[in-house]
């Protein structure tokens, strides 16, 4: 008998667990007679909340807040359960549910509900024009589990579309409404018991909607994902990584990012789309180890065949969200740009540009390909979009001469566009790049000063250091602006001022003077230059030239290494010559004589980085010192040190040979290896 009482109990169990996935309109007394029979065991249950103030729309039982506590869960590939029948369901309903399409231009997930269109329903989904449109008929209709994935997916992809002064009141439409309220619960009730895709799909869409992470509602997704991790596949693990990445860190979201990136490194050998591979690279973020970093860019470069032109668009910003340059990635997307450049929009040429800068990527190709389409497109650009993609290029120094020389006879011609915010990053531009225009220098430079004299009574003081600065960096003097600047307090004010910046404010204020002397007009060549040695000893990348000097010249007599000069300018080496530039003259012979029958000889050896991008156009600031130093009775030789640390010894000597008796070699800076 007990045998028979315990055959009928186990066969109820059965039954019932089968009715509570086969059937998800069961009454609430039918599920709990469930639950009890089944022992099933509800986390959420016994959870203690506290009460945070929200929008009052999310106040409730369903979206209280949980105290966060992480989950334990595994995310080996030998762990994974057998199906049960919910899973089996879960799969089906998965694929006439949600699927997921490539991003769009925004960078946002689009969801494509597969569906019966035979159903008036879906039909009228369709039909909606805004989020409060779905939510209406959501509040109309008899919305199953079938259907609310559906309406907030279709209630985020409208949402997002929207211009951000139009999603502001949307959303606090969205947050009042009363089928938000029943939406949120239904998802609550049923995030045990949903597909795995419209699991992902939903919680993407209630993060991006605005509903608080600490919600009761968020954070049960949250753990539900935790649970079913092992069971994502490709595509749902692809969505939830994006969702996660825009997520703030708490226990319950870290523990889930952790366990992702062991399930991504199990999975990158599988996987064969580079959108998917995308998402991973985003989520695993600036801290993810090197390893796995190294992992995801040899996937990526497996399938690179197969990369498309939106791919190479957002595979930029997906290596800065990893902080991770891989050249020969960039380098394949940067060549797709190129080919298709008239498809890019504005703002994804400037987040190209950014991205190259946070990466350290110089292409300059590219930034050549970007330039001449801007130049060539610049009747169809605002003044201001302009400004903007020169200032960028200015970050990367880049110099594209021929649109800032363009820019420059708009400058001219309509000089009333410039605002003070504007005329700063011209000024900055032109002078970090070391860009005077063709054929209208004086009228540019005046120009601008005229624009900032009209600025002068409304302008900070350390506005007007910058700008004057930038000016005398060019060669022009701003008489007015700089007396001005000279005012007591306002000297006082910026060298007095206790900041982060003071010892840039110092420099410029020196550099400053010393143009007001060197560049005047009325400045004379001094009969002699006091110099002084700072120290007998030169750095370990300048030991290569001074032993090339001392092979070449004989001793060391014969040049002065580490020279202080006034104005606090310092050059690497000095070599006096007689007149002709026939012999090298031992510097106390040198001091002896007059300076008309001596050439003093400065050089400098300088980095990469001095100079514009694959040029031999050195940045405004080696630009003004070269200035200086002539005005001072120097030839100035320019190496580049990098190529010439490249050299052989025996390279390096006639290299120095030939800059050194050659009569035009102050004027040029030699790359010998940069074709």
């Amino acid at each position: 008998m007990n045998n028979k009482i315990s055959f009928l109990l186990s066969s109820v169990r059965s039954m019932h667990r089968c009715s509570s996935v086969l059937t998800p309109k069961s009454s609430s007394a039918t599920r709990k007679h469930i639950l009890w029979i089944g022992r099933y065991w509800n986390p959420l249950e016994n959870v203690k909340f506290r009460k945070l103030n929200i929008h009052p729309c999310l106040h409730g039982s369903s979206l209280r807040f949980l105290s966060q506590r992480t989950d334990v869960f595994s995310t080996g590939a030998e762990m994974q359960p057998e199906k049960s029948t919910e899973d089996l369901v879960s799969e089906q309903a998965s694929q006439r549910s949600l699927e997921l399409e490539k991003l769009d231009d925004s960078g946002s997930f689009k969801m494509k509900p597969v569906m019966d269109h035979s159903e008036p329903f879906f039909n009228s989904l369709q039909k909606c024009t805004c989020p409060c449109d779905v939510l209406d008929l959501a509040s109309e209709s008899a919305v199953t589990s079938k259907h609310f994935t559906n309406c907030l997916t279709k209630v985020w992809k409208l949402f997002k579309n929207l211009s951000e002064d139009q999603q502001r009141y949307e959303k606090q439409l969205i947050f009042e409404h009363p089928a938000f309220v029943k939406l949120c619960q239904q998802l609550l009730q049923d995030s045990r018991r949903m597909t795995r895709g419209d699991l992902v799909f939903n919680l993407h869409a209630v993060v991006n909607l605005g509903v608080p992470q600490n919600t009761r509602l968020v954070q049960t997704l949250v753990r539900v994902c935790q649970e079913k991790l092992n069971q994502f596949d490709n595509r749902c693990v692809s969505v939830l990584a994006t969702t996660l990445s825009g997520m703030d860190k708490d226990k319950n979201v870290s523990a889930l990012q952790a366990g992702l990136q062991l399930l991504v490194e199990q999975r990158i050998p599988s996987i064969r789309d580079i959108f998917i591979l995308q998402n991973l690279i985003k989520c695993v973020g600036k801290d993810a180890p090197v390893f796995l970093k190294k992992k995801l860019e040899m996937a990526v470069l497996k399938e690179i065949d197969h990369l498309t032109f939106p791919n190479a668009l957002r595979m930029f910003l997906a290596l800065v969200a990893m902080n991770y340059c891989s050249v020969p990635i960039l380098n394949a997307c940067s060549k797709m740009i190129q080919e298709n450049i008239h498809d890019v929009p504005f703002r994804q040429l400037l987040l190209i540009l950014e991205a190259c800068y946070h990466l350290q990527y110089r292409n300059e190709k590219l930034f050549s390909a970007l330039a001449d389409y801007v130049g060539s497109t610049v009747c169809l650009w605002d003044k201001k979009q302009i400004i903007l993609f020169l200032s960028v290029f200015e970050l990367l120094g880049f110099h594209p001469s021929e649109l800032m020389d363009t820019f420059a006879e708009k400058v001219t011609e309509d000089p009333e566009f410039l605002n003070l915010k504007n005329l700063l990053i011209v000024l900055r531009v032109y002078s970090r790049l070391n860009c005077v225009p063709r054929g209208q220098k004086d009228l540019f430079l005046e120009t601008l000063h005229s624009c900032l004299n009209k600025y002068l009574p409304e302008i900070s003081n350390t506005d007007l250091l910058r700008a004057v600065y930038s000016l005398c960096i060019l060669g022009y003097l701003p008489h007015r602006a700089l007396d001005e600047l000279l005012k007591k307090h306002s000297r006082d004010e910026l060298l007095l001022s206790d900041d982060l910046y003071k010892e840039q404010k110092e420099m410029m204020l020196r550099n400053v003077k010393a143009c007001m002397e060197l560049d005047s007009p009325s400045f004379m060549k001094p009969a002699f230059v006091l110099t002084e040695n700072l120290s007998s000893s030169v750095s370990l990348n300048l030991r290569k030239a001074r032993e090339a000097l001392i092979e070449l010249l004989g001793n060391e007599n014969m040049f002065r290494q580490n020279v202080q000069l006034p104005y606090k300018y310092h050059i690497d080496f000095e070599i006096r010559m007689d007149s002709e530039r026939k012999k090298v003259l031992p510097v106390a012979a040198a001091d002896d004589q007059t300076n008309s029958r001596v050439q003093r000889l400065a050089f400098l050896f300088v980095p990469l980085s001095a100079f514009c991008l694959g040029t031999t156009h050195p940045q405004g600031k080696l630009a003004m010192k070269k200035r200086h130093l002539n005005k001072l009775g120097y030839h100035v030789i320019l190496i580049l040190n990098k190529k010439f640390q490249e050299m052989t010894n025996e390279d390096a000597i006639e290299f120095l040979k030939g800059k050194i008796y050659s009569e035009n070699s102050f004027s040029e800076v030699t790359m010998q290896d940069n074709n």
